[in-house]
């Protein structure tokens, strides 16, 4: 095998380069000395690096990495052996994004971000998302909707069974059309909850991050409280943005001198995302029409679809989402969300439900009525939702196909998922919660499998059936975790 070399975007401005290698040194690479070995820093014409080698399970050394202090980051993979599993290299490459995302995680902490859309006012992003209950609810594959109508099921069955016992068969009826009602309003109810809606006239969202400087021997995220944070975005909303619209460290320093900050220009970066013009990119490549775009003001990163078909669909997207990920990262990822609504998922996991519901209340109960026991009715009710999650995840390895054969670029979504799902990608490197992952009530598949298998792919990609090859690969993935 060859050297490897690739650069890694990464949000952090150049001075903060050094602390980067500082942070994967002490931080990630020291603690795990039973992975890693012959840790070196040095400088050459190129900058600081950080090489170190990377051992297998009996200690011996496969792989050198070498990540140089720059902005992208540089990053050099050796073979140390002449036959090497290509899974070992990729997981000394995301071994470089977990730590990278890490520490930009950090960096977060202390940094200010401020969205808004021209002609609209300038929102600061929510900390607390408790008023967005209905984005929750209604994003990605919706199965949230199941626990919701149960609970919903159970009162309006005893309320029924209480006052019109003659009249309880109709409960399932007005339960499941009231979920399809749910299920073909959705994106109106999403909308409602949104910041921003996108539209052809007005397209572009506009993101300024200004990261605030270390004070001299600080730990990076530590710097600043959250109250003070909070303050100085507030005096910058107030006082600089809702008058002008813009930002500048000149106009800055009044509000930063009170709190002993220099405003440094290498800080300070504005990003323009035509959102409008990325997902009607995404919409003529599906043959699609341009759905309803709606901005949620959150640093999560994440985007959804939500809709009865593609004609009656909403994509929401976060600015965190904008933030984090590069344009093709974030139309490969709305390719997946695009995925659902060509596949229709939302109805389809509606039957799944609504289907589980009628056997439930129409042959579970009525003929093995020691069902009602409480014990016994959670025992069943758990293991239904862990089958309808599991079955869910063929829905989402699905759209990663679809976005993959769409948009041409499944190296691309890969990378998006490393970014957003790398914490959990660093949990996964545990069997036990791979296994937990498959099993638990999330309707993805685990982070590792997805990337795996999107790395793997070539463009152009043909799968002939997109669902079958998903359900034979998240059994394959499942089993081969047992």
């Amino acid at each position: 095998m060859e050297l490897v070399s690739y650069s890694i975007d990464t949000e952090i401005p150049a001075s903060y380069a050094e602390k980067l290698l500082d942070f994967i040194h002490y931080k990630f690479i020291l603690p795990q000395q039973q992975r890693f070995r012959e840790i070196t820093r040095k400088k050459s014409e190129t900058g600081s690096y950080l090489s170190y080698s990377v051992l297998d399970a009996g200690g011996n050394h496969l792989l050198q990495v070498e990540v140089t202090a720059s902005t992208p980051v540089e990053v050099r993979i050796k073979p140390l052996v002449e036959q090497i599993s290509d899974t070992f290299v990729e997981e000394a490459k995301q071994d470089v994004v977990i730590a990278l995302q890490l520490f930009e995680e950090k960096v977060r902490k202390t940094t200010l971000y401020f969205a808004w859309r021209e002609g609209e006012k300038i929102l600061p992003e929510a900390t607390n998302r408790g008023e967005k209950s209905l984005q929750r609810v209604f994003l990605e594959t919706q199965v949230m909707l199941f626990i919701l109508f149960t609970v919903l099921a159970i009162f309006l069955f005893a309320s029924i069974s209480a006052y019109y016992p003659d009249k309880i068969w109709i409960t399932p009826l007005v339960l499941i059309a009231s979920q399809l009602v749910f299920v073909i309003f959705s994106p109106r109810f999403i909308a409602r909850t949104a910041d921003w809606h996108i539209t052809k006239e007005n397209p572009t969202i506009t993101i300024l991050k200004y990261i605030l400087p270390l004070k001299e021997g600080a730990e990076i995220g530590k710097t600043y409280t959250k109250e003070q944070l909070l303050q100085i975005k507030k005096e910058i909303y107030e006082e600089i943005l809702a008058s002008r619209g813009e930002i500048d460290c000149e106009s800055a320093h009044k509000v930063f001198g009170k709190y002993g900050i220099e405003c440094q220009p290498e800080n300070l970066t504005l990003k323009k995302v035509n959102v409008y013009a990325l997902v009607k990119k995404t919409a003529d490549i599906f043959g699609y029409s341009v759905p309803k775009i709606v901005i949620s003001n959150t640093m999560l990163p994440n985007a959804a679809a939500s809709g009865s078909s593609p004609n009656n669909g909403l994509v929401l997207i976060t600015t965190g989402l904008l933030v984090q990920l590069e344009e093709e990262e974030i139309q490969s990822v709305l390719g997946h969300e695009f995925g659902h609504l060509k596949g229709r998922d939302p109805l389809l996991l509606y039957a799944l439900t609504s289907g589980e519901f009628f056997f439930r209340f129409y042959v579970l109960l009525p003929f093995f009525p020691f069902m009602l026991n409480p014990f016994l009715f959670i025992f069943y009710f758990w293991l239904v939702m862990t089958l309808i999650f599991f079955i869910a995840k063929f829905f989402e390895a699905r759209s990663d196909l679809v976005s993959a054969i769409e948009i041409g670029k499944p190296q691309i979504l890969a990378s998006a998922l490393e970014k957003i799902g790398f914490q959990r990608l660093l949990y996964e490197r545990t069997p036990s919660f791979r296994l937990q992952e498959w099993v638990g009530l999330d309707p993805h598949p685990p982070i590792y499998f997805r990337v795996s298998r999107l790395e793997k792919l070539r463009a152009p990609v043909k799968i002939k059936y997109p669902l079958l090859q998903s359900i034979k690969d998240v059994l394959s993935g499942f089993f081969a975790t047992i």
